[in-house]
């Protein structure tokens, strides 16, 4: 099932299942309040959603497709990110480190629904940044029992040069506002077949012109997502719906830098489409 939310006249938004171009409204109900409630019945979410939607099959302008009560991503879970990262740093083999030992994933908390944003509208260029870069990730709605409801994707757009400077300054690197993307649908993971098995890709438009082209698959992951949830939910008490970027193995370089007016498109047959362009913030 692919699920969003459909904007309404009151400036809210209401959750709907995707029916090709069209929408079926559940009317009352976020895709928050859907996985809210599939939790505390057992429920599959698909089952859930089916049960309190409209009959109606309507045309609606999509939002974004879930506000999380939390963002949380990971890093060095593909090899490129880790050689990058260690090869851009002072901190020589931190992150390469990260990415081959066995137990402890990196993992920070990105922010909340405060710095998502949906397809079409505006990420973040920092100020303070000279490198702000997107990074292309799987991500994973989850309950605070751990399950996975389902996936979509996600852009933690990252400025890699205040990171490179000190390790100690990723969470300025990473949190600012609409300095995550994510949509442009949820889709349950019983519609994608094999979550490992995803070809995604990254280009980034410049007027005419494309800056950088990119593309990977999730079979690069070296981490299952139930290790990575695991680790987040480790002596912490995560409230749900939470999104977990699950990592990159897609690199801008500085050369691609976003800057304003630039168009960030990512893509994967599954998951449909996100684009949005940059602007400062």
């Amino acid at each position: 099932m692919k699920l969003t939310q459909l904007k309404t006249s009151d400036g809210g938004l209401v959750a709907a299942i995707v029916e090709g171009d069209r929408y079926r409204l559940i009317p009352n109900q976020t895709t928050a309040s859907l996985i809210i409630q599939a939790e505390a019945s057992g429920k599959p979410l698909p089952h859930v959603a089916q049960s309190l939607a409209s009959d109606e099959v309507v045309d609606g302008t999509p939002g974004i497709p879930i506000l999380p009560a939390e963002v949380w991503a990971c890093g060095c879970t593909y090899a490129p990110s880790a050689e990058f990262r260690d090869g851009e740093t002072q901190d020589e083999g931190i992150y390469g480190y990260v990415h081959n030992v066995e137990h402890r994933p990196e993992l920070f908390e990105k922010g909340a629904s405060r710095v998502c944003v949906g397809p079409g509208k505006e990420i973040g260029i920092r100020q303070d940044s000279s490198f702000t870069a997107p990074e292309p990730e799987l991500t994973l709605i989850v309950d605070s029992s751990g399950a996975i409801h389902a996936v979509t994707l996600g852009n933690d757009v990252s400025a890699w040069d205040i990171e490179r400077e000190n390790a100690l300054y990723l969470p300025q690197s990473k949190i600012f506002d609409k300095c995550c993307a994510l949509g442009p649908v949820l889709v349950t993971l019983d519609e994608i077949g094999d979550p490992y098995d995803l070809m995604m890709s990254c280009t980034i438009t410049r007027g005419d012109q494309t800056t950088f082209n990119g593309s990977c698959s999730t079979s690069q992951l070296k981490r299952k997502f139930e290790e990575l949830v695991g680790y987040m939910l480790r002596s912490n008490s995560v409230p749900t719906p939470a999104a977990l970027m699950t990592g990159t193995g897609i690199i801008v370089t500085q050369e691609a830098a976003l800057k304003p007016g630039d168009v960030v498109t990512i893509e994967a047959p599954q998951l449909g489409r996100l684009s949005n362009t940059a602007a400062w913030v």
